[in-house]
C-alpha cells in the first residue's frame, strides 16, 4: 500500500475536541456532565442574520464567488475594523477565508519556509503548533507563567526578535487565559517590534469585541503606523456573533499578502459560499445587540469563575478582561490523590475531575501550560454554578 506524505505524521488531532468528545460519550451514557471545554460561543445570531440567509438563498445565483470574498463582505469587514481603530485599509488590503483557522494556516503557507521560525507566546491556542508541526515550521515559544499574568513582556520580546523569526504570532485577547493587553503595554511591545523590520507580525485578535472593564482592544499599528507594511490582522464571525459553524474568516494587511491569500483561496476552497457571505454581512452591519448584550453577560459569568477559583486554597487564577475564558494555574494539586487515584500532573488532574464530578475541563498542556486547566464558561448560566460547585468539592477531596 502506498504511504501517506510524511507530513501527515506531524499532523495531530484537537486536544480540545478530544475532551469534548469524551464528554459527550460520558453524557451520551447517562451521566449528569457540564462542560467547560469547547471553546463556542452557545448563542445564535439575530434574526436579521437568518433572514439575509434566507434571502440569499431565494436569489441564489448559483456561480462562482471571488476568491478574494466578494465586495460587500469587504466593505462590512473594513466598516466593522474602522470601528477598532484600524483606519486606511482598502479591499485590496483585505481576504476572506473558511473560519479564522483557514486564515492562520494559509498565513503560515504564504509565510513560511519549511524549518522557517514562528514565535508566539504561551500559553497558546492548540492550532499554532498543529499548523507550524504540519507546515515543519520551527517553533520559538516565550513562556508566559501565571506570575506575569499570561503575558509577554518587552523585553521576552527583545530577546525572541533578537533571534530572527521569519514570524511572530501575537494573540489578543488571548484564547486561552481571556487576558487583554492594555494600549500602554500594547505600545510598549510594538516599540518593540519597530527594531526587528525581519519579522512579519500576525495579530489573532478574534476576540476583540469581547473586552471587558472598559478595557477595550489596541492593536500595534495603532501604536506604530510604521509596523502595518508588515503586519496582518485577523479576524473571524465566530465568537462575537456566535457563529462558528459558519466560517467566516478575514484579514487585513499589506496588499502583497492579501493577494498571496487570494491565490491560496483559489487552489483551496475557490470562494466563501454565497449564503454564507449573506448572513456575515448582515452580522457586521446589522444590530449589535445581540454580540453587545453577550460580552457583558461573559463579563459576569467571568466574575464568578475568577472569583471561585481564587478562593480555593493554592489556586493561581489572573483575573481575564476578555474572551470567555479563565485558566487557573492549578499545579497545587499534583502529587496527591482524589479517592486513591493519583493526580501527577494537569492531564490526570482533567480526567479524575471528568469521571468523579462530570466536569470537562481542557489541560494546559494541550496550550503549552501545564500547571493550568482552561475553563470556558460559555455553558447555560444555570449549568455554571454547578461545575464551579463540583470543582470545589473536588479540590476539598483531595488528599
Amino acid at each position: 500500500m502506498p504511504q501517506l506524505a510524511k507530513r501527515m505524521g506531524r499532523a495531530k488531532p484537537s486536544a480540545i475536541m478530544a475532551v469534548a468528545d469524551k464528554a459527550k460519550k460520558l453524557k451520551s451514557e447517562g451521566r449528569d456532565i457540564v462542560s467547560f471545554s469547547i471553546g463556542v460561543p452557545n448563542f445564535l445570531p439575530g434574526d436579521h442574520v437568518y433572514a439575509a440567509a434566507r434571502d440569499a438563498l431565494a436569489k441564489d445565483s448559483g456561480q462562482y464567488g471571488s476568491n478574494r470574498g466578494s465586495d460587500a463582505l469587504l466593505d462590512a469587514f473594513l466598516l466593522h475594523i474602522e470601528a477598532l481603530g484600524l483606519t486606511g485599509y482598502t479591499r485590496m488590503h483585505c481576504a476572506t477565508g473558511v473560519g479564522a483557522k483557514h486564515i492562520l494556516y494559509n498565513l503560515a503557507e504564504a509565510l513560511l519556509d519549511e524549518g522557517d521560525t514562528i514565535a508566539y507566546a504561551t500559553p497558546y491556542w492548540t492550532t499554532y503548533a498543529d499548523i507550524a508541526e504540519v507546515l515543519n515550521a520551527k517553533i520559538l515559544e516565550l513562556p508566559c507563567p501565571a506570575s506575569q499574568d499570561y503575558k509577554l513582556t518587552p523585553a521576552q520580546l527583545e530577546a525572541a526578535l533578537a533571534t530572527k523569526p521569519k514570524v511572530f504570532l501575537f494573540n489578543n485577547p488571548n484564547n486561552p487565559t481571556g487576558m487583554v493587553y492594555t494600549r500602554g503595554e500594547i505600545s510598549a511591545l510594538a516599540d518593540v517590534l519597530v527594531k526587528y523590520p525581519d519579522t512579519w507580525i500576525i495579530t489573532d485578535d478574534i476576540y476583540n469585541m469581547m473586552v471587558f472593564d472598559g478595557l477595550g482592544y489596541h492593536n500595534f499599528v495603532q501604536a506604530r503606523p510604521e509596523l502595518r507594511d508588515r503586519l496582518v490582522f485577523v479576524d473571524s464571525l465566530s465568537k462575537t456573533y456566535g457563529m462558528p459553524g459558519w466560517r467566516v474568516g478575514f484579514m487585513a494587511g499589506p496588499e502583497v499578502v492579501a493577494k498571496a491569500m487570494t491565490v491560496l483561496n483559489s487552489t483551496h476552497i475557490t470562494n466563501l459560499p454565497e449564503v454564507v457571505t449573506a448572513a456575515a454581512i448582515a452580522a457586521l452591519t446589522g444590530p449589535q445587540d445581540v454580540p453587545v448584550a453577550k460580552c457583558a453577560e461573559f463579563q459576569a459569568k467571568r466574575d464568578l469563575v475568577a472569583a471561585t477559583m481564587n478562593a480555593i486554597p493554592g489556586v493561581i487564577c489572573p483575573k481575564p478582561q476578555g474572551a470567555f475564558y479563565v485558566f487557573p494555574d492549578i499545579s497545587c494539586a499534583f502529587g496527591k490523590s482524589h479517592n486513591g487515584v493519583a493526580i501527577n500532573n494537569d492531564v490526570d488532574f482533567c480526567s479524575v475531575l471528568l469521571e468523579a464530578k462530570g466536569v470537562a475541563c481542557v489541560p494546559g498542556s494541550a496550550f503549552g501550560a501545564p500547571n493550568a486547566l482552561r475553563i470556558s464558561y460559555t455553558c447555560p448560566s444555570a449549568q455554571l454554578p454547578v461545575g464551579l460547585k463540583r470543582i470545589q468539592e473536588f479540590f476539598a477531596e483531595l488528599s
